[in-house]
């Protein structure tokens, strides 16, 4: 096996480690993450809310089932850089069609294995996350540190236009045909409108940038906003689209960054995590079952709304329908209109979830049911 070439990982902080690259050659920049998966590096490779991160992954062994071409969530692989401890000799699985030390390659993907993941993560989760900068061609610490200092920051950065997709398509209903959803794609991953179609929902996907008009034209029955990069606080065009499919009575979900935009909507906040959530292991519960779920997660931002009391919002009362176990995150919105029934509904983690688990399968289903109630209306 031939001997990567030396690579150095420096933190905006200083904090340094130096390995050997893995994936291409040359320099990356962007915000230091972890994740805590222990499968599915595939789908979190081309998960477009990666956009502009560095992915750490706490897993120690990566690679050993390779890279195939049935599973990736988009088009290409998102994230900025790649960091792991002990990458696969060789590929594994009767799936795989080549390494992923080679799909990186292909695709300009620059990393670096060989390090401490978990003293890095450690780092990252006491200090919070950080821009970050990996290098095949810099040796010097301080040299590589002032590049990362000059590189952008998440906070304030406007990237759902950046993944979405150019131009509109449809994704087609299997079997009949119960529903139409417009989906703003803020950074959709593939399986999600896969998901709807599995219940007899024919989804049209917009880009990031389409208004109001674009969506009611359309005729849809329901408004979906995906998971997506980038400061929710500057996401105002899928704000105001929002708002005006509340105004009309809609019947709206959102994903991920979709749950911020809608609490942005509804009039709360928003607010940078500080090392985010990201994996498919968080413990979420249900507040109106008591249920907990194991979920998958990709966010940076949460809403800040009141755990405590309901609010009233301009298109019916508003109140957080699931919090994070781990810290108290606001992990869902529910709206109700003036007869109490559901009209909107939200959750900040991944429901279609292809690397699993499944245990939140079931929204879906319950879009599907708001659907079917404001038809009957």
């Amino acid at each position: 096996m031939t001997t990567r070439p030396p690579a150095l990982l420096v933190l905006e902080d200083g904090r340094a480690f130096r390995g050997r690259s893995y994936g291409a050659a040359g320099e990356t920049f962007g915000e230091a993450v972890f994740a805590t998966g222990m499968t599915g590096y595939q789908e979190t490779l081309t998960d477009p809310s990666y956009h502009r991160q560095v992915v750490v992954q706490t897993a120690p062994h990566i690679g050993n089932t390779g890279v195939n071409d049935d599973d990736p969530e988009s088009g290409r692989i998102w994230v900025a850089g790649y960091v792991v401890r002990d990458p696969a000799r060789r590929p594994s699985s009767w799936r795989s069609r080549r390494g992923l030390d080679e799909e990186l390659t292909a695709q300009g993907v620059v990393g670096i294995s060989d390090i401490d993941t978990r003293a890095l993560t450690r780092h990252l989760r006491e200090r919070g996350a950080m821009r970050v900068g990996i290098s095949t061609v810099e040796t010097d610490a301080e040299a590589l540190r002032r590049k990362v200092l000059d590189s952008p920051e998440m906070l304030g950065a406007d990237l759902a236009a950046e993944v979405s997709t150019p131009s509109p398509y449809v994704v087609p209903a299997e079997g009949e045909r119960r529903f139409t959803v417009v989906a703003l794609d803020l950074g959709i991953k593939t399986m999600t409108p896969r998901r709807m179609a599995e219940r007899g929902i024919e989804v049209h996907v917009l880009p990031a940038t389409a208004t109001v008009d674009d969506v009611l034209g359309l005729r849809p029955d329901g408004l979906f906003l995906s998971n997506g990069p980038g400061d929710p606080a500057t996401a105002d065009g899928p704000v105001g689209v929002v708002q005006a499919a509340l105004e009309r009575a809609l019947p709206f979900f959102g994903i991920c960054f979709g749950n911020q935009v809608f609490g942005r909507a509804l009039g709360f906040g928003t607010y940078k995590l500080g090392y985010g959530h990201r994996g498919i292991n968080q413990p979420v519960q249900d507040r109106s079952t008591g249920k907990v779920e194991v979920t998958a997660h990709n966010h940076g931002f949460a809403v800040e709304a009141p755990l405590d009391r309901a609010t009233d919002t301009p298109y019916g009362t508003a109140e957080v329908s699931h919090v994070c176990l781990n810290d108290d995150v606001v992990e869902g919105l529910a709206l109700r209109d003036r007869t109490g029934r559901l009209s909107g509904f939200s959750v900040q983690y991944h429901p279609e979830a292809a690397a699993g688990p499944h245990d939140a399968a079931y929204l879906f289903d319950r879009f599907a049911d708001v659907m079917s109630a404001a038809k009957e209306s």
